[in-house]
């Protein structure tokens, strides 16, 4: 049985950590409210740009002049990668569910014979894939909540995803990023950036007026002052939107996922410290009983 010493002491070591681990909820409680704000500033413009980037890229026919972010290079032998987790940890299996998603997704693109080049946004996910991955890792960031350039480092990736896939560096690029639902739900999600995927279909086909979803009228686009000039403008601004958008999901994630794990924490704190305090409660009576059994035998014995 442990001291009355040893069990005051782990008292208030617990409470300390239930210190620390409300604070850390109160910290990710507050920006937790800024980075979801910032989050649903952002999908409207973002989603918007890309099913008009995923329409226009189905309304173009061979022969029109079509950019190779939108025909596609034909092939897909090798893909690029970009893995979004947080630089810090305490946040739940926000970052191992991750990187579980993307290692069995590599595993299955090895056994396809495909070869995958990565690019790692966040000191955790670099650190858990560097170990078995390391050699894929073309290129990471760290510190981009802490320096609050989110949209410097969009701006970097999606500049090097473009001019890789210029020069033939891979055939297709997506994004991985925790996809923000609550502060209790956080989705991994896998989004298709390079080349401009087509429209998805729906799954089941709904009838609208004697016809499908799949028979809708194809859009047809006028461009001023011309197509080339259009294009060359707004595909790398839509490339760098959406990893945006991607690095404030994530972000909002983090902070989501963090405030949770530091709630569960105190709550389990404040429990350990009750079941503590009964304990010493109970062994402090068990030492007063003793030492009155010792007093009174000795005075019977006198």
């Amino acid at each position: 049985m442990p001291s009355l010493k040893d069990l005051k002491n782990r008292i208030g070591s617990v409470k300390s950590t239930q210190k620390i681990t409300s604070a850390m909820k109160m910290v990710a409680a507050s920006k937790l409210r800024r980075a979801q704000e910032a989050v649903e500033a952002s999908r409207p413009y973002a989603e918007r740009m890309d099913r008009m980037m995923s329409a226009m890229a189905a309304a173009f026919e061979e022969g029109d002049y079509t950019p190779k972010m939108i025909r596609g290079t034909g092939e897909d032998k090798v893909r690029l990668i970009v893995v979004i987790t947080s630089d810090r940890g305490l946040c739940g299996g926000l970052n191992s569910g991750m990187v579980r998603t993307v290692r069995r997704d590599l595993q299955s693109l090895a056994a396809d014979g495909k070869e995958v080049k990565l690019i790692c946004v966040g000191r955790k996910g670099r650190d858990l894939l560097r170990r078995e991955y390391g050699s894929l890792i073309i290129d990471a960031h760290e510190d981009v909540g802490k320096t609050q350039s989110a949209y410097e480092v969009a701006t970097t990736i999606s500049e090097k995803m473009a001019r890789m896939y210029e020069d033939g560096g891979y055939d297709i690029g997506s994004v991985y990023y925790s996809k923000f639902k609550s502060v209790i739900s956080q989705e991994v999600t896998l989004q298709q950036l390079v080349p401009v995927p087509p429209p998805a279909v729906p799954e089941e086909e709904e009838v609208i007026i004697g016809r499908t979803v799949q028979e809708e009228p194809k859009v047809e686009y006028e461009f001023e002052p011309d197509q080339e000039q259009v294009l060359a403008a707004l595909l790398p601004r839509n490339l760098t939107v959406q990893v945006y958008r991607a690095l404030l999901e994530s972000g909002a994630s983090e902070q989501g996922a963090r405030m949770t794990a530091m709630d569960n924490a105190t709550r389990n704190a404040g429990e350990m410290i009750n079941n503590l305090t009964l304990t010493y409660n109970r062994t402090r009576q068990a030492y007063i009983t003793n030492e009155l059994i010792e007093i009174i035998s000795g005075a019977e014995a006198l």
